[in-house]
Protein backbone atom coordinates (compact mmCIF):
# COMPACT_ATOMS: atom_id res chain seq x y z
CA UNK A 1 0.00 0.00 0.00
CA UNK A 2 1.11 3.66 -0.75
CA UNK A 3 1.59 6.10 1.98
CA UNK A 4 -0.76 8.40 0.81
CA UNK A 5 -3.47 5.32 0.26
CA UNK A 6 -3.49 4.51 3.69
CA UNK A 7 -5.01 7.39 4.93
CA UNK A 8 -7.99 7.16 2.55
CA UNK A 9 -11.39 7.44 4.07
CA UNK A 10 -9.67 6.93 7.59
CA UNK A 11 -10.99 8.63 10.51
CA UNK A 12 -8.69 10.65 12.45
CA UNK A 13 -8.59 12.75 15.39
CA UNK A 14 -6.02 14.96 16.03
CA UNK A 15 -5.29 16.68 19.06
CA UNK A 16 -3.58 20.35 19.55
CA UNK A 17 -4.78 20.56 15.97
CA UNK A 18 -5.58 24.06 15.35
CA UNK A 19 -1.60 24.61 15.62
CA UNK A 20 1.98 23.67 14.67
CA UNK A 21 2.71 20.23 14.28
CA UNK A 22 -1.40 19.36 14.56
CA UNK A 23 -2.52 21.75 12.23
CA UNK A 24 0.14 20.96 9.65
CA UNK A 25 -1.37 16.96 10.44
CA UNK A 26 -4.61 18.02 9.55
CA UNK A 27 -3.65 19.68 6.73
CA UNK A 28 -1.65 16.92 5.58
CA UNK A 29 -3.90 14.30 6.18
CA UNK A 30 -6.65 15.93 4.53
CA UNK A 31 -4.48 16.57 1.49
CA UNK A 32 -4.23 12.47 1.84
CA UNK A 33 -8.00 11.85 2.03
CA UNK A 34 -8.60 11.21 5.26
CA UNK A 35 -11.79 12.27 7.46
CA UNK A 36 -10.24 14.56 9.99
CA UNK A 37 -11.41 15.74 13.44
CA UNK A 38 -9.50 18.41 14.61
CA UNK A 39 -9.45 18.98 18.95
CA UNK A 40 -8.51 21.79 20.61
CA UNK A 41 -9.26 23.88 23.73
CA UNK A 42 -10.15 27.22 22.70
CA UNK A 43 -13.57 27.72 20.31
CA UNK A 44 -12.19 30.59 18.84
CA UNK A 45 -8.78 29.22 17.86
CA UNK A 46 -9.91 25.97 16.48
CA UNK A 47 -13.02 27.51 14.10
CA UNK A 48 -10.26 29.81 12.78
CA UNK A 49 -7.90 26.84 12.17
CA UNK A 50 -10.74 24.99 10.71
CA UNK A 51 -11.84 28.63 8.51
CA UNK A 52 -8.55 28.09 6.82
CA UNK A 53 -8.75 24.47 5.94
CA UNK A 54 -12.30 25.33 4.71
CA UNK A 55 -12.00 23.99 1.74
CA UNK A 56 -12.34 20.36 2.29
CA UNK A 57 -15.88 20.97 3.19
CA UNK A 58 -17.26 17.65 5.86
CA UNK A 59 -14.27 16.02 5.75
CA UNK A 60 -13.28 18.42 8.31
CA UNK A 61 -14.98 18.65 11.57
CA UNK A 62 -13.79 20.19 14.74
CA UNK A 63 -13.88 18.63 19.03
CA UNK A 64 -13.44 21.44 21.99
CA UNK A 65 -11.71 19.36 24.85
CA UNK A 66 -9.28 20.51 27.07
CA UNK A 67 -6.92 17.42 27.37
CA UNK A 68 -6.05 17.72 30.61
CA UNK A 69 -9.45 16.51 31.53
CA UNK A 70 -10.24 12.74 31.18
CA UNK A 71 -14.33 13.33 30.88
CA UNK A 72 -13.42 15.90 28.53
CA UNK A 73 -10.85 13.33 26.57
CA UNK A 74 -13.32 10.78 26.87
CA UNK A 75 -16.49 12.50 25.62
CA UNK A 76 -14.43 13.91 22.82
CA UNK A 77 -12.88 10.62 21.21
CA UNK A 78 -16.32 8.36 22.14
CA UNK A 79 -18.60 11.08 20.42
CA UNK A 80 -16.20 11.10 17.03
CA UNK A 81 -16.14 7.14 16.69
CA UNK A 82 -20.04 7.30 17.24
CA UNK A 83 -20.07 9.62 14.87
CA UNK A 84 -18.04 8.34 11.99
CA UNK A 85 -18.89 4.80 12.88
CA UNK A 86 -15.11 4.15 13.69
CA UNK A 87 -11.66 5.63 14.88
CA UNK A 88 -8.87 5.04 12.59
CA UNK A 89 -5.82 6.69 13.79
CA UNK A 90 -5.41 8.93 17.10
CA UNK A 91 -2.85 11.47 17.30
CA UNK A 92 -2.19 12.48 20.58
CA UNK A 93 -0.39 15.05 19.89
CA UNK A 94 -1.33 17.88 22.16
CA UNK A 95 1.43 19.29 24.42
CA UNK A 96 3.21 22.33 25.71
CA UNK A 97 7.25 22.98 25.90
CA UNK A 98 9.80 23.33 28.65
CA UNK A 99 12.83 24.75 28.54
CA UNK A 100 13.89 25.87 31.97
CA UNK A 101 16.93 25.39 34.75
CA UNK A 102 15.44 22.66 37.48
CA UNK A 103 16.23 25.41 40.03
CA UNK A 104 13.70 27.78 38.39
CA UNK A 105 10.77 25.63 37.85
CA UNK A 106 8.10 25.41 40.48
CA UNK A 107 5.99 22.35 41.72
CA UNK A 108 2.80 23.88 39.72
CA UNK A 109 5.41 24.14 36.76
CA UNK A 110 6.01 20.27 37.47
CA UNK A 111 2.18 19.58 37.41
CA UNK A 112 1.14 21.51 34.27
CA UNK A 113 3.52 19.62 31.61
CA UNK A 114 2.79 16.11 33.48
CA UNK A 115 -1.08 17.15 32.89
CA UNK A 116 -0.11 18.45 29.41
CA UNK A 117 2.12 15.84 28.12
CA UNK A 118 1.41 12.64 29.87
CA UNK A 119 -2.16 12.48 31.61
CA UNK A 120 -3.67 13.85 27.89
CA UNK A 121 -1.77 11.19 26.42
CA UNK A 122 -2.88 8.27 28.90
CA UNK A 123 -6.57 9.70 28.70
CA UNK A 124 -6.29 9.59 24.89
CA UNK A 125 -4.80 5.45 25.25
CA UNK A 126 -7.32 4.53 27.92
CA UNK A 127 -10.56 5.69 25.76
CA UNK A 128 -9.17 5.01 22.16
CA UNK A 129 -7.43 1.77 22.58
CA UNK A 130 -11.41 -0.45 23.58
CA UNK A 131 -12.73 1.35 20.69
CA UNK A 132 -9.60 -0.50 18.67
CA UNK A 133 -10.43 -3.64 20.33
CA UNK A 134 -13.88 -4.07 19.22
CA UNK A 135 -12.76 -2.86 15.58
CA UNK A 136 -10.05 -4.87 15.55
CA UNK A 137 -7.69 -2.75 14.22
CA UNK A 138 -6.50 0.97 14.57
CA UNK A 139 -3.25 3.06 15.04
CA UNK A 140 -2.46 5.25 17.91
CA UNK A 141 0.33 7.66 17.54
CA UNK A 142 2.17 9.96 20.07
CA UNK A 143 3.80 12.74 19.77
CA UNK A 144 6.63 12.45 22.44
CA UNK A 145 10.48 14.88 21.55
CA UNK A 146 14.14 14.21 20.62
CA UNK A 147 14.07 14.48 24.50
CA UNK A 148 11.94 11.65 24.77
CA UNK A 149 14.79 9.74 23.54
CA UNK A 150 18.09 12.13 24.41
CA UNK A 151 18.01 13.96 27.26
CA UNK A 152 18.37 18.05 26.72
CA UNK A 153 19.84 20.04 29.48
CA UNK A 154 17.42 22.25 31.10
CA UNK A 155 14.59 20.40 29.71
CA UNK A 156 14.53 18.38 32.67
CA UNK A 157 10.32 18.57 32.82
CA UNK A 158 10.15 18.38 29.08
CA UNK A 159 12.10 15.05 28.89
CA UNK A 160 10.34 13.41 31.71
CA UNK A 161 6.74 14.09 30.70
CA UNK A 162 8.62 13.08 26.65
CA UNK A 163 10.66 9.68 27.54
CA UNK A 164 7.10 8.76 29.98
CA UNK A 165 5.37 8.71 26.33
CA UNK A 166 8.05 6.78 24.46
CA UNK A 167 8.02 4.70 26.83
CA UNK A 168 4.38 3.94 27.10
CA UNK A 169 3.74 3.79 23.36
CA UNK A 170 6.92 1.32 22.76
CA UNK A 171 5.72 -1.00 25.21
CA UNK A 172 1.52 -0.80 24.05
CA UNK A 173 3.12 -1.37 20.52
CA UNK A 174 4.79 -4.65 21.10
CA UNK A 175 1.39 -5.63 23.30
CA UNK A 176 -1.09 -4.56 21.30
CA UNK A 177 0.47 -6.05 18.13
CA UNK A 178 -1.13 -9.10 17.85
CA UNK A 179 -4.54 -7.96 18.61
CA UNK A 180 -4.12 -5.64 15.29
CA UNK A 181 -3.37 -2.38 16.99
CA UNK A 182 -0.14 -0.13 15.93
CA UNK A 183 1.59 1.97 17.63
CA UNK A 184 3.51 5.25 17.02
CA UNK A 185 5.88 7.50 18.68
CA UNK A 186 6.68 11.08 16.92
CA UNK A 187 10.00 12.30 18.31
CA UNK A 188 10.56 15.88 16.68
CA UNK A 189 13.78 17.62 17.10
CA UNK A 190 13.44 21.82 16.49
CA UNK A 191 10.38 21.97 14.13
CA UNK A 192 9.64 25.31 12.87
CA UNK A 193 6.16 26.18 15.26
CA UNK A 194 5.01 28.92 17.90
CA UNK A 195 6.09 26.14 20.36
CA UNK A 196 9.50 27.89 21.21
CA UNK A 197 7.53 31.54 22.18
CA UNK A 198 5.79 30.15 24.60
CA UNK A 199 6.43 29.21 28.59
CA UNK A 200 5.41 25.87 30.44
CA UNK A 201 2.11 28.68 31.80
CA UNK A 202 1.07 29.24 28.08
CA UNK A 203 2.18 32.79 28.26
CA UNK A 204 4.07 33.65 24.64
CA UNK A 205 6.97 35.51 24.37
CA UNK A 206 7.45 37.22 21.33
CA UNK A 207 10.80 37.97 21.47
CA UNK A 208 11.68 34.41 21.57
CA UNK A 209 12.96 33.36 18.48
CA UNK A 210 12.09 29.97 16.57
CA UNK A 211 15.75 28.14 16.05
CA UNK A 212 18.01 29.02 12.75
CA UNK A 213 18.34 25.55 12.56
CA UNK A 214 14.18 24.17 13.12
CA UNK A 215 12.83 22.04 10.23
CA UNK A 216 9.67 23.46 7.66
CA UNK A 217 6.74 22.01 9.41
CA UNK A 218 4.99 20.79 6.06
CA UNK A 219 8.89 18.71 5.58
CA UNK A 220 8.36 17.21 8.84
CA UNK A 221 4.43 15.93 8.87
CA UNK A 222 5.02 14.67 5.47
CA UNK A 223 7.71 12.47 6.45
CA UNK A 224 6.21 11.70 9.81
CA UNK A 225 3.21 10.43 8.14
CA UNK A 226 4.76 8.09 5.28
CA UNK A 227 6.65 6.31 8.65
CA UNK A 228 3.26 6.09 10.61
CA UNK A 229 1.99 4.25 7.19
CA UNK A 230 4.36 2.12 6.70
CA UNK A 231 4.11 1.04 10.57
CA UNK A 232 7.66 2.63 11.77
CA UNK A 233 7.61 2.88 16.06
CA UNK A 234 9.89 5.55 16.54
CA UNK A 235 9.79 8.16 13.91
CA UNK A 236 13.13 10.54 14.44
CA UNK A 237 12.44 13.79 12.16
CA UNK A 238 14.53 15.45 10.93
CA UNK A 239 16.56 12.25 10.32
CA UNK A 240 19.71 14.01 9.96
CA UNK A 241 21.73 14.38 12.28
CA UNK A 242 19.11 13.08 15.19
CA UNK A 243 19.15 9.42 14.29
CA UNK A 244 22.27 8.97 14.58
CA UNK A 245 22.46 11.23 17.82
CA UNK A 246 20.08 9.17 19.35
CA UNK A 247 21.63 5.92 18.67
CA UNK A 248 25.47 6.88 19.54
CA UNK A 249 23.73 8.56 22.97
CA UNK A 250 22.23 4.61 23.51
CA UNK A 251 25.59 3.06 22.36
CA UNK A 252 27.67 5.54 25.26
CA UNK A 253 29.13 7.81 22.80
CA UNK A 254 31.84 10.03 24.77
CA UNK A 255 30.83 12.66 21.65
CA UNK A 256 27.47 13.25 22.57
CA UNK A 257 28.56 13.13 26.16
CA UNK A 258 30.69 16.15 25.03
CA UNK A 259 27.83 17.45 23.22
CA UNK A 260 25.27 17.79 25.91
CA UNK A 261 27.81 19.29 28.77
CA UNK A 262 28.52 21.98 25.95
CA UNK A 263 24.56 22.51 25.73
CA UNK A 264 24.21 22.88 29.19
CA UNK A 265 27.29 25.29 28.78
CA UNK A 266 25.83 27.56 26.03
CA UNK A 267 21.96 27.23 27.89
CA UNK A 268 23.10 28.67 31.11
CA UNK A 269 25.20 31.28 29.37
CA UNK A 270 22.48 32.05 26.91
CA UNK A 271 20.09 32.53 29.55
CA UNK A 272 21.93 34.76 31.75
CA UNK A 273 23.10 37.08 29.47
CA UNK A 274 20.10 37.06 26.98
CA UNK A 275 17.00 36.04 28.93
CA UNK A 276 16.75 32.95 26.46
CA UNK A 277 18.44 29.62 25.94
CA UNK A 278 18.52 29.86 22.49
Amino acid sequence: MKENDYYQEKTCIVTGGNSGIGYALCEELLRRGANVYMAGRDPSKVAAAARALGDHGERLRTLIVDVTKQDQVQRAIEGAAGEAGQLDLLFNNAGIGGTIQYEKATLEDWKTIIDTNVWSVIYGVHAAVPIMLRQGAGHIVNTSSIAGIVPPPMQALYSLTKFGVTGLTECLRYEYAEKGIRFSTICPANIATPIFKKSIDGTVHEQLGIPDDAYPVEKAVNEILDKVAAGAGIIVVPEKPWTSMWRKYWAGDPEIEEFLLKMAHDRRESFETKGTYY
